[in-house]
C-alpha cells in the first residue's frame, strides 16, 4: 500500500477557508489541487467543485437526441388505447401487448445498428394474483442491453414503465393513453438506446421499458431481483417516470429543471449499517445521494440546458417508483420527475369537466422538455459508463486516534485507470467543496480531522472522467 506525504497547509487555515467557501456558495479546490474540471464562461457560476465539463464526445451525443423521435414515440404509446397491465396481450391495435410488441420492434432495429453490441429481450414471467393483480398474469419488461467493451460486468440502468392506468387503477378496458405517465419516461429511454447503440461504451448500459408499475411496481422488481440473483456489479440506476410536462396544476412553468429524488439513509441498510452511521455521520451521503451529486457534475451545463433539482427523499410524499426495487436489494437508484405534476393528466379518465379536459393525453406535455430531460440522463450515463467505476473498500483508518484522518481504498482494475481524488467538504455543506489530486495510489493522509468534515474518494481515467465519490466507513 503506497503512501502519501501530508498536505503542508495548517489544518485551521484550509477548514477557515472551507467555511468560508461554503458560506458563499462557492466551489473551491484545496491548497496545490488541480481542478476537477474546467468549465466555460457561466457554466463555472456556483457549480460543485467535483463538477465536470461536457466533453465534446458527450456533446456531439446529446445533440444527437431527437426531440421529433420522442414525440413521435410518445404519441405512438398513447395511440393503443390504454396500456393497463391486465388488458389485453394478443389484440395488435390496443392494448399493452401492442405496445410491447412494438417497443420491442423498435428496439431491435436500434440494435441492428450496434455491430452486435446490444441485444435485445423480452424478460417475461407470470405474476401470481397480489392485490392489484387479480389472477395470475404475464407481465413484460423490454430490455436492451448495450455490451461495455472492456469492463462489461459493470452495468448501469435506465428505465420508463410502459403500463398505464385510468382513474380506477383496475380499470383495464377504459382509455388510459399514459402520455406523461408514463410514455414520456419510456420514450427518454428509447432514444438514449437508439442515439448510443451506434457507440462503444467502457460498461455495460441496460434501456428498460417495464410493465407492471401502476400494480404495485412488479416489472422492476423482477428485474432488480434478476441483477440481485445473478450477482450482478449494478451500481447506478434510473428510473424516469412522469417526465413529460413543464406545467403545474396552477399553469405555471419551469422548463428547465428536472427533479431527481434520491434517498439518504438506504433502504437496504443493515442493523450493523445503521449502528456505524448513527457513530460517525453519513445520513447524507448514501450511494443514491453520491449518484445525484454525480449527475449534477456532469448534467447542468450548456450541454443539458438544464438545473438538476436534487429532493432528499426517495420518492415523492408517501409515494413510489421502479426505483424502490432495486434500493430495495442494495443498488443505488434515484428517480427522475418533472419539476411540478399537474394531476389533472395523470390517473385520470379521458373526459371533459365543467369545460376542462382530463387525462393524460399527448397534447399536455412539452417535448422540447422531454429532450432536454434526455440530455440529463445521457450526459450522466454516458459519463458513468466511460469513467472508471466508484471506488471499492473506501474507510478511514481508526486504529489510532488523531488529528489528521487516513483514508485507504483498493485499486480498481480498469486499464485506463490514472488515479484517484480526494473530495471533502463541511458536515453542513450540501455539495463537495474541495478536491485533492493524489494520483495512483491507494491511501492518503489529510490534515484535517475527521470529526469535523466529511471525505469521499473518486476514481480518474486518462481521459479525465471522474467516478463517482465513494463515501469512506470506520476501517481498524
Amino acid at each position: 500500500m503506497s503512501q502519501q506525504p501530508r498536505t503542508g497547509t495548517h489544518r485551521r487555515t484550509v477548514l477557515s477557508a472551507a467555511a468560508g467557501a461554503a458560506a458563499l456558495g462557492v466551489a473551491s479546490a484545496s491548497a496545490g489541487a488541480a481542478p476537477a474540471a474546467a468549465a466555460n464562461g457561466s457554466e463555472a457560476a456556483g457549480r460543485p467543485a467535483t463538477a465536470q465539463h461536457p466533453s465534446r464526445e458527450l456533446r456531439q451525443l446529446l445533440m444527437e437526441i431527437d426531440r421529433d423521435r420522442i414525440e413521435a414515440t410518445v404519441r405512438k404509446l398513447a395511440s393503443f388505447g390504454t396500456r393497463h397491465t391486465l388488458s389485453s396481450q394478443d389484440d395488435p391495435q390496443r392494448g399493452i401487448g401492442a405496445a410491447r410488441d412494438w417497443i420491442f420492434s423498435e428496439m431491435t432495429k436500434y440494435a441492428a445498428a450496434s455491430g452486435g453490441r446490444m441485444t435485445v429481450e423480452l424478460q417475461s414471467f407470470v405474476q401470481q394474483p397480489v392485490p392489484r393483480v387479480p389472477v395470475p398474469t404475464r407481465i413484460t419488461n423490454v430490455v436492451a442491453t448495450l455490451r461495455g467493451s472492456a469492463d462489461p460486468n459493470r452495468v448501469y440502468v435506465v428505465s420508463g414503465h410502459y403500463d398505464s392506468r385510468a382513474t380506477d387503477v383496475m380499470d383495464a378496458t377504459s382509455d388510459a393513453p399514459g402520455a406523461d405517465d408514463d410514455a414520456s419516461g419510456v420514450a427518454v429511454a428509447m432514444e438514449l438506446a437508439r442515439v448510443m447503440a451506434t457507440r462503444r461504451t467502457a460498461a455495460t448500459i441496460v434501456f428498460a421499458a417495464v410493465a407492471g408499475e401502476e400494480q404495485g411496481l412488479l416489472g422492476a422488481a423482477h428485474m432488480a431481483e434478476q441483477f440481485k440473483t445473478a450477482g450482478a456489479d449494478l451500481q447506478a440506476m434510473f428510473t424516469n417516470d412522469i417526465v413529460g410536462s413543464s406545467t403545474a396544476d396552477d399553469g405555471t412553468r419551469d422548463p428547465y429543471t428536472i427533479r431527481l429524488f434520491a434517498e439518504g439513509v438506504p433502504t437496504s441498510e443493515t442493523p450493523e449499517q445503521a449502528a456505524t452511521r448513527r457513530s460517525v455521520g453519513g445520513e447524507n451521503d448514501s450511494p443514491s445521494r453520491q449518484l445525484a451529486r454525480f449527475v449534477r457534475d456532469v448534467a447542468v451545463n450548456g450541454a443539458t440546458g438544464m438545473n438538476v433539482r436534487v429532493v432528499y427523499r426517495r420518492d415523492r410524499y408517501l409515494r413510489g417508483g421502479d426505483h424502490i426495487p432495486f434500493l430495495e436489494r442494495g443498488f443505488a437508484a434515484a428517480r427522475f420527475t418533472e419539476p411540478a405534476e399537474d394531476y389533472a393528466h395523470q390517473h385520470q379518465d379521458v373526459k371533459v369537466v365543467d369545460g376542462k379536459q382530463l387525462g393524460d393525453l399527448p397534447e399536455f406535455c412539452d417535448f422540447d422538455f422531454i429532450e432536454r430531460v434526455a440530455k440529463v440522463n445521457g450526459a450522466a450515463l454516458w459519463t458513468l459508463a466511460q469513467a472508471p467505476g466508484t471506488p471499492r473498500g473506501v474507510g478511514i483508518v481508526t486504529s489510532r486516534l488523531t488529528n489528521d484522518t487516513e483514508l485507504v481504498w483498493e485499486r480498481g482494475t480498469e486499464a485506463d485507470l490514472a488515479g484517484y481524488e480526494v473530495v471533502w467538504r463541511e458536515t453542513t455543506a450540501p455539495e463537495w467543496t474541495h478536491v485533492t489530486e493524489i494520483g495512483d495510489v491507494t491511501s492518503h493522509t489529510v490534515d484535517l480531522s475527521k470529526d469535523n468534515v466529511y471525505f469521499g474518494v473518486r476514481a480518474v481515467n486518462r481521459a479525465g472522467l471522474r467516478s463517482p465519490v465513494a463515501f469512506p466507513v470506520p476501517k481498524r
